[in-house]
């Protein structure tokens, strides 16, 4: 047993210092970027972005959506050939397939990309992305398909960061424990903070000429920039994109008694509330759906929740890139590849007044 006595850091723990900015207006920030992925050497551009592959967030339609302000979308695993026939939406650049790590999944993945050959990445995921299995996964997508671009995680540290780019992904997923519906920390006591899992995990891949993801933790548009700040090179988002139309969840209706109204008028007051569910890909919830249960060797590392029905995803994009354009003139960052390299966090104990929030 050791213990790293070094503090180790989440979003809540710090605010971006502004800086001196020639800037005179949030149109002129651009926040496109280019990549070259080291393995597959394709080229990508878009607003790196990306809706995570769960269920209620990694949707076709969530796709293309999103793809209208060239952002990415991985889509769910359970996508099968059927769905992808009927639900595919449009020829682009902005789509990924997901895929565990089982020989089922392995031949499914095979015969998507047989049939969708315009599709250039492959996103394998799992929640522990230590096993050597998973390492051995990613060589051997790799040499099968050596020209698609490869995502792979999660992990949270450089080393393993590392060995998965030397092993064949262009893009390391980071990220365990943060996300908003992942009860990982809880159920096994593991974890890192994880604006310091980017810094760290960031600052291996780019060594290697390999690129991440920050993915899991950002609860507002501040914090989609502070993990850009820290290094990453995409943002995966899943609780902030869940409840909206296009994650095609059930809207549950739900009668509520409104005490202050009910107070002043004097007689009960009812208002209607629209909500959606929304749980991990490990809760119980997801495992009954895809899985038939959990396994008796396992237990469930995810909740299941119902949060306010959003309406379209248009909204919460806006409001998303909005708040980045707006870090980048705070800072003088004309650009998002500027960002991280204008960002000085301080550390702080309070982020932001509460007297008015729930």
């Amino acid at each position: 047993m050791r213990i790293e006595n070094e503090v180790k850091l989440d979003f809540s723990d710090v605010l971006i210092r502004p800086k001196r900015s020639t800037l005179s207006s949030r149109r002129e920030v651009n926040l496109e970027r280019t990549y070259t992925f080291k393995h597959s050497e394709q080229t990508w551009t878009g607003v790196p972005i990306m809706a995570a592959n769960m269920d209620g967030v990694g949707t076709f339609a969530m796709a293309e959506a999103l793809a209208k302000h060239k952002m990415f979308t991985c889509l769910v695993k359970n996508y099968d050939y059927n769905d992808w026939s009927k639900g595919y939406p449009f020829r682009g650049n902005n789509l990924a397939i997901s895929t565990g790590t089982g020989a089922a999944d392995f031949d499914k993945l095979v015969d998507l990309c047989a049939h969708f050959i315009d599709i250039k990445f492959i996103c394998i995921d799992i929640a522990n992305g230590y096993s050597e299995h998973f390492a051995d996964y990613v060589s051997k997508v790799r040499k099968e398909f050596p020209l698609h671009t490869i995502i792979a995680g999660n992990v949270v540290t450089g080393d393993m960061t590392q060995e998965l780019i030397l092993r064949g992904a262009d893009i390391v997923k980071v990220g365990i424990g943060p996300g908003s519906v992942c009860t990982t920390r809880i159920q096994t006591g593991v974890g890192y903070p994880q604006l310091s899992a980017i810094i760290e995990c960031a600052d291996a891949a780019h060594g290697l000429g390999g690129h991440i993801i920050a993915d899991g933790g950002c609860t507002c548009p501040g914090d989609v920039a502070k993990a850009f700040g820290a290094g990453a090179d995409f943002v995966m988002l899943g609780g902030m994109f869940a409840g909206c139309d296009e994650g095609g969840g059930e809207i549950i209706h739900k009668s509520i008694l409104l005490d202050e109204l009910s107070n002043k008028t004097g007689e009960p007051y009812v208002d209607t509330v629209d909500y959606v569910k929304f749980y991990g890909m490990s809760s119980e919830t997801a495992m009954e759906k895809h899985h038939g249960g959990i396994a008796n060797y396992r237990s469930s590392e995810g909740r299941t929740v119902e949060i306010p029905y959003k309406g379209p995803v248009e909204k919460i994009v806006l409001d998303t890139l909005g708040g980045l354009r707006s870090t980048c003139t705070y800072v003088g960052a004309s650009n998002l590849k500027q960002l991280s390299k204008c960002t000085t966090f301080v550390r702080v104990n309070n982020q932001f007044n509460r007297i008015f929030t729930k």
